[in-house]
């Protein structure tokens, strides 16, 4: 019996563009008295991250397998397939690579390997949708002399950051002496540099705030005015809304706001075309108010962490807006206070019907990812996987 774990030093999420570190350690879990008689070995081992597929077939027509996948036999078992047994299609995968062969290990030895591998930019986002699945994973698979392999899958969530598939290295570390004794520092340096870069566009394109101000109508006139200090929010921030009811001339009775998500099939990609089974909604934080007679109110939802950021493939788009729904008066000027001449003992009590007209409005806004770090420990995963051979 051979144990074989695999541990993510920094935790299972990443930004696209940066190195993927992981040690894998694998031991013989016997007492050091045990006989020689005792020993294990395995022919190799090989590692490989892949992402994997999923959609609704009722849904989505699924597009045609991708050619570039190696075609092997179910029943081969010789062949390391890092997707093998599992549903859906293989996306995207890195090139294997070998951690060791023809490995010995004695009752209670132990030997741990390295492996980086740096997850590919143009990759879509680790995604759980209504619609589709975008799922990644680190796969270890080991084999022993004339056994089947044994995998050993870690889940990943990768955080994708559009635009650095056009950033380049700069072109004076590129030209700068170099030793060949230091091929991997300057690799390391390189995804350094990229996910400085990623942090650095996240901090620009989310410090920005201007006032922005919406005019809300229904058919019978102003409502109120909206407004919102940016547009462009990460992971983890709060979203800060303000409404002035005291412009209006219709009569707001009550007000809500979803922060949600749609989920779109691009068209040649939906099963019927124009059907609504096309478009899912999810909902990740709501705000209702009873608004008659206020003047001023504000609201604040929170974009959780653990939730995907806008994306866009050519099978699904991702995008982030406020849905509001507005309950107002068809009757013009309403009132609804007690009259102010009136005895002490006197009881007033509000109408029990009043005619109300209802309608919504969408404002889209954009989410972008935040540090994989912060990510992290808010939505802690599995930073250790562990398989017996």
């Amino acid at each position: 019996m051979i144990e074989v774990v695999a541990e993510l030093s920094r935790g299972p999420v990443f930004m696209a563009g940066e190195a993927l570190e992981c040690v894998v350690t694998v031991t013989n879990p016997l007492p050091p008295t045990a006989t020689s008689a005792s020993s294990e070995a395995l022919a190799w081992a090989s590692a490989q991250i892949h992402c994997q597929f999923y959609a609704s077939e009722s849904r989505v027509a699924l597009p045609p397998p991708d050619s570039s996948q190696p075609e092997v036999q179910p029943e081969s078992q010789t062949v390391f397939l890092p997707h093998r047994g599992e549903r859906g299609q293989c996306i995207l995968s890195t090139p294997p690579k070998i951690l060791f062969c023809d490995l010995k290990l004695d009752p209670g030895e132990s030997k741990s390997y390295s492996y980086s591998e740096v997850l590919p930019i143009e990759g879509p986002p680790s995604f759980r949708g209504q619609l589709v699945k975008y799922v990644y994973k680190l796969t270890i698979g080991c084999q022993r002399v004339n056994s089947p392999i044994t995998l050993l899958r870690v889940p990943l969530r990768v955080l994708v950051l559009t635009g650095l598939q056009d950033v380049r290295f700069p072109q004076d570390e590129a030209v700068a002496p170099s030793s060949p004794f230091l091929e991997g520092d300057e690799g390391g340096k390189k995804d350094s540099w990229l996910s400085e870069l990623a942090g650095e566009r996240l901090m620009a394109a989310t410090s920005c705030r201007s006032l922005h101000l919406y005019n809300i109508s229904d058919g019978q006139g102003k409502v109120g005015t909206f407004g919102i200090f940016k547009s462009v929010y990460r992971l983890g921030e709060d979203v800060v809304g303000t409404l002035n009811l005291g412009e209006g001339t219709v009569a707001c009775l009550q007000f809500s706001v979803s922060l949600q998500t749609e989920e779109y099939v691009q068209p040649e990609y939906q099963r019927r075309p124009g059907c609504t089974a096309s478009v899912s909604h999810i909902t990740h934080a709501w705000h209702q108010e009873s608004c008659l007679h206020t003047t001023r109110t504000s609201f604040s939802l929170p974009i959780p962490l653990s939730s995907t950021p806008g994306f866009c493939t050519a099978i699904v788009s991702l995008k982030w807006r406020l849905h509001f729904e507005f309950v107002t008066s068809r009757e013009p000027g309403l009132v609804l206070l007690p009259p102010m001449e009136q005895s002490e003992s006197a009881t007033w009590t509000g109408p029990e019907q009043v005619p109300v007209d209802t309608f919504s409005w969408d404002l889209p806004i954009k989410v972008l990812p935040t540090s994989p770090t912060l990510a992290s420990y808010a939505a802690p995963g599995p930073r250790t996987s562990t398989i017996t051979i």
